[in-house]
């Protein structure tokens, strides 16, 4: 387990299956339960009851630790002013608001402890000394998405409020929204797992590195949850994820002329891993076509080698990768 908090603010979930919607053999697995420190915690913001306050410090130690270092900046709940911080910050009305509504929104879970369950099923067929960690949902204020620490996993609701909610339209782009949906928090739970078991080694100003570390975690996301649509995956539109297959050809050539491939540039490597569209290389391209072309890469990958899973994520020659794929769309 990566050591200390990791932290995913915005997390590139376009994991796709290379036969689009399939059955899920894990889908009659336990649910995984998720427990709720998002309730308590406004239960006790509500009261500011310092009683209150030590019994859930027992209670959730943890996620308080993650919470103070991940998004109050605060080393340990110990410090003596921590639940003042704590509740002032959660205390300002918009946020407050905001966290009545995600509570309200995902008041009943059961759905998303289902599909959890059975993508905590194919981590563990694949990974057998993979452990489940204990699940929890929080509320950041439209801070990190995901929150994971030593057997520990949370997610902040209030960015999955669907791509409507009022309140995103004054923070958050179009394309963005189509991620901050109820359908993602499960991907998105998985995904942030992997990062944190198999944290990047690369280097992060080259791009061939980034795109097959990015696509060994979509390809793994898109297999444990196989069900869902590649685009939904994505986080594109229709129109998107037909753009990206269709020029799949064109945005690898362009990559291997512009030589964007090996130099080490972290702005250009950059570009390619934003959310906005990739104007830079068309008018028309979506954003995020490195985390795209990176399992484009990998699935090929595995096509040849038949490696397994397990075997995938040891290999962390990005090069030996693209080798043995034998990926030349052109």
């Amino acid at each position: 387990m990566h050591p200390g908090i990791f932290l995913v603010f915005f997390l590139l979930l376009p994991c796709l299956s290379c036969n689009g919607q399939e059955s899920n053999p894990f889908a009659d697995a336990a649910p995984v339960q998720i427990h709720r420190f998002d309730k308590a915690l406004f239960q006790l913001i509500e009261a500011d009851n310092p009683t209150m306050q030590n019994q859930l410090l027992q209670e959730y130690y943890g996620m308080f630790d993650v919470i103070g270092k991940g998004i109050l900046n605060m080393q340990s709940p110990e410090v003596p002013d921590f639940f003042d911080r704590l509740i002032n910050y959660y205390s300002e009305p918009t946020l407050k608001g905001l966290y009545r509504d995600a509570l309200a929104s995902y008041d009943s879970i059961h759905d998303i402890e289902k599909r959890l369950g059975a993508g905590f099923a194919y981590l563990q067929a694949h990974f057998p000394t993979m452990k489940t960690p204990a699940v929890y949902m929080h509320v950041s204020g439209l801070n990190q998405n995901v929150l994971a620490a030593e057997n520990l996993l949370s997610i902040s609701i209030d960015k999955y409020m669907g791509k409507t909610y009022p309140l995103y339209l004054d923070f958050f782009y179009d394309y963005q929204l189509h991620h901050m949906q109820r359908s993602h928090i499960v991907p998105d739970y998985l995904s942030g797992w992997l990062l944190s078991e198999y944290p990047f080694t690369g280097k992060e100003n080259v791009l061939l590195e980034r795109m097959v570390y990015e696509g060994k975690i979509r390809y793994l996301v898109s297999h444990a949850l196989p069900e869902m649509a590649p685009g939904e995956l994505m986080g594109y539109s229709e129109k998107e994820y037909e753009w990206c297959t269709t020029h799949e050809k064109a945005i690898w050539k362009a990559i291997v002329e512009r030589k964007h491939l090996y130099t080490p540039d972290y702005i250009t490597t950059g570009k390619y891993f934003e959310d906005m569209p990739s104007t830079f290389l068309s008018f028309d391209a979506p954003g995020k076509l490195g985390v795209w072309m990176g399992w484009q890469i990998v699935n090929k990958y595995i096509k040849e080698t038949n490696a397994a899973p397990e075997e995938l994520m040891k290999q962390t020659n990005a090069q030996e990768i693209l080798r043995a794929s034998k990926y030349k769309p052109f």
